[in-house]
């Protein structure tokens, strides 16, 4: 697997070059992690060119903006106290993987992913990747509202009304949820979720908006 992955990774550019966007947020990735994204990224843009997964052409910008951007939850985790070891993470309205597939690389087996998508062209392109990057996730090639799975944590980009997403998520997740929010926060939103402001180099200033469901501890109260 090591040596197919190496080969696809050689066959497009090297997302290694652009090591220092990780590093300056010191955010470490080994070789194989470098390659992975390596595939990751060769890949999205080939399947671009024909089923629209991204409006962002420059592979800097895809780096920046879907690679760093979706790791900017594993410092929201980090900073927030959440340990995400052993946890299931489904990620709702995958698109193109984003913010799944990334924290998968990063995470590895220590967490179990699922990849909620609706668009049957998505969802072939996740099942594409996921032989090449040799990652294991599951595929749920379906809408949201109409899933019966369940997850310790949920996690989604913009799906649209933030009331909505909430809801969505909270049917899915069994402990927290996470929603990707863009610059502005209304302050209606917090009095149900918590705001974490993003603060990392090469990405705009974004919040992380956050809820601990009913029931579950919160992290921060686990440390002593």
């Amino acid at each position: 697997m090591k040596d197919r992955l190496r080969r696809n990774s050689e066959a497009g550019s090297s997302v290694k070059k652009y090591a220092y966007i990780f590093e300056e947020n010191n955010i470490k990735l080994s070789d194989e992690q470098y390659e992975k994204f390596s595939v990751y990224l060769r890949l999205l843009k080939r399947w671009n060119r024909v089923h629209n997964l991204t409006s962002l052409d420059s592979e800097e910008e895809i780096v920046k903006r879907h690679f760093l951007d979706s790791l900017s939850l594993a410092r929201c985790f980090e900073d927030i106290g959440l340990d995400p070891n052993g946890k299931s993470i489904a990620d709702v309205g995958s698109g193109a993987g984003f913010p799944g597939v990334p924290l998968k690389i990063y995470y590895g087996n220590r967490i179990k992913l699922y990849l909620i998508e609706s668009s049957s062209k998505k969802c072939s392109f996740l099942e594409y990747l996921k032989v090449n990057i040799g990652e294991e996730y599951e595929v749920i090639c379906e809408r949201a509202e109409e899933t019966d799975i369940k997850a310790d944590i949920g996690v989604a980009r913009a799906l649209g009304d933030l009331d909505y997403t909430e809801e969505v998520l909270e049917s899915i997740a069994r402990e927290y949820i996470f929603i990707m929010k863009g610059s502005k926060v209304e302050k209606s939103a917090l009095n149900s979720l918590r705001a974490y402001r993003l603060n990392m180099k090469y990405l705009p200033k974004l919040y992380i908006l956050w809820k601990r469901i009913k029931g579950q501890q919160d992290p921060r109260e686990l440390k002593t």
